[in-house]
């Protein structure tokens, strides 16, 4: 199945956004991992060149678990997949929430393609903003309580019989910044492959 092609039949013509222009076996996938944003280069996204600067900081976050990956086909691999939760690149510091309920049809989509997903991992607050607009929609709540991320981290949250996890965003320089951020996402990334191996 490609990607892209999937959710343009299923929602329409994508117009300004970047989906992932991908093919693979959505039955294989066992684990969705939502970023914030596009980046406003599409070979820098995760399926783009192999050294997009998406990956420059996504699988060193793999390897910190002892994952053997050098690349996002690796990832997939593990059938663990990634995507942005807003489809357009962001024109200012913040992600207005207008971005974000644009590209919800697409994510909303995206996630009904992988039937065997078993963990769903929200990497930073517009991914967590984002499934809760999708929870809030279909089950009038939000799936994930509005408290911060390190104190839910040990908490058990499931969605649908998924468990969907709360994490920190694995793009951008500011990751390399914050060495505890890194290290919780290494942390949940390791409880991640536990859930699916």
């Amino acid at each position: 199945m490609n990607i892209k092609k999937e959710l343009e039949t299923k929602v329409g013509p994508a117009g300004n956004m970047h989906l992932n222009n991908i093919d693979l076996d959505p039955l294989t996938i066992k684990a969705v991992m939502i970023n914030e944003v596009v980046p406003a280069d599409p070979l820098q996204d995760f399926y783009g060149i192999p050294e997009a600067d998406y990956l420059k900081t996504t699988i060193p976050l793999f390897q910190g678990t002892g994952a053997e990956v050098t690349s996002m086909q690796d990832i997939l691999q593990l059938g663990i997949y990634i995507t942005n939760a807003v489809k357009t690149p962001k024109t200012e510091y913040a992600i207005d929430r207008s971005n974000i309920e644009n590209s919800l049809p697409y994510l909303e989509t995206e996630l009904s393609l992988f039937p065997n997903t078993k963990v769903i991992i929200l990497m930073g607050d517009v991914a967590k903003k984002a499934f809760n607009m999708i929870a809030k929609k279909a089950t009038g709540k939000n799936a994930i309580p509005a408290v911060s991320t390190y104190k839910l981290r040990n908490s058990e949250i499931y969605y649908k019989g998924i468990r969907v996890m709360p994490s920190y965003i694995m793009t951008g320089g500011n990751i390399l910044i914050e060495k505890s951020k890194v290290t919780m996402a290494t942390e949940d990334i390791a409880a991640m492959l536990a859930m699916i191996r």
